[in-house]
């Protein structure tokens, strides 16, 4: 077993490593802590912006989408388990494995579009899909047959009750909302259902209210796409929209977004545009052009789709 914090690179490089590797069998992903993943430094590719050149950001993101595929497409059995907190890149490492077993202690956020972002990491390909002891027993597995590895999965996964005031327990509420086709008539739909007395829905039309207009249309084309389009189809437009994004194309969202959360810390970013209805169709439509820059290359990946069911194991 190999434990080690390591970077983006450094995984990639690990794992294409254990794929070849005659002897390992299972591969297991795990925070090295109470967190398995928080997530991608924004602030950091900020800075890379502000003292160089978008591209910079672009070069790290492509190298991440990479690793993202590579778990989505992994020949042997990969195993994440998914414990403490899971944010925006975290969820491109957890989700895209062919097992995800989630403990009871998982909090799983994406909140990218109150940083003027979206969610990406092939978010709109898992997102768009959804529907203690067991670890040393995966450690003592010899064997690559997925049907095995599922199998002591099953023997260890058990159903929890949901908690009072769960939003699990809206569903039908939460699915009616969300169905709208624009981001305008959900805002209606939650309104109404907020009215009802319906907490969750309060919350969500609050934290979407804050947000990036320009990203809640983004995202909701986003997710609506990916629901007809493999992982790597997914991952190779979240790459443009997002070099759009990192590049100025429209907006400076992004920058402005992360700037009032992450930098100077004032939490007011000042959106352009500041209301939805100033978000055009054309503005959208941008995010998922092919970028006309000499700086700028298409994504590549290598020719293998997911194998991702999508299923979860909670325990």
């Amino acid at each position: 077993m190999i434990k080690s914090k390591i970077n983006v690179s450094e995984l990639l490089k690990n794992l294409t490593s254990f794929e070849r590797h005659p002897k390992v069998k299972l591969v297991i992903l795990k925070g090295n802590g109470k967190a398995f993943s928080a997530g991608g430094d924004a602030a950091a590719i900020f800075r890379f912006v502000a003292y160089g050149h978008w591209s910079f950001a672009a070069s790290f993101y492509r190298k991440q989408l990479i690793l993202d595929h590579l778990i989505a497409s992994y020949d042997k059995p990969l195993v994440s388990i998914i414990n403490g907190i899971v944010m925006g890149g975290g969820a491109g490492l957890s989700m895209h494995g062919r097992f995800r077993v989630v403990t009871e202690n998982a909090v799983f956020a994406m909140p990218e579009a109150s940083l003027g972002l979206y969610p990406d990491v092939g978010a709109s390909h898992f997102l768009s899909r959804l529907p203690g002891f067991f670890e040393m027993e995966l450690c003592r597995v010899n064997s690559a047959n997925f049907a095995v590895i599922s199998a002591i999965l099953d023997v260890f996964a058990q159903r929890v009750s949901t908690r009072e005031g769960s939003a699990y327990k809206s569903l039908d509420a939460i699915n009616k909302c969300f169905s709208k086709n624009t981001i305008e008539e959900i805002f209606f739909a939650l309104e109404q259902q907020a009215v009802k007395g319906d907490g969750w829905a309060l919350a969500a039309f609050k934290s979407m209210k804050s947000a990036s207009p320009t990203s809640l249309k983004i995202f909701l084309k986003s997710i609506r796409k990916g629901r007809k389009q493999d992982v790597s189809q997914c991952l190779i437009r979240e790459f443009r929209m997002t070099c759009h994004a990192f590049r100025r194309t429209v907006n400076g969202d992004f920058y402005e977004g992360t700037r009032a959360i992450l930098v100077e810390k004032d939490k007011k970013p000042q959106w352009q545009p500041s209301k939805l209805e100033q978000v055009t169709n054309e503005m959208v439509d941008q995010f998922f052009a092919k970028i006309e820059d000499d700086d700028w290359e298409e994504l590549q990946l290598r020719g293998k789709s997911s194998p991702a069911n999508f299923g979860l194991a909670k325990l």
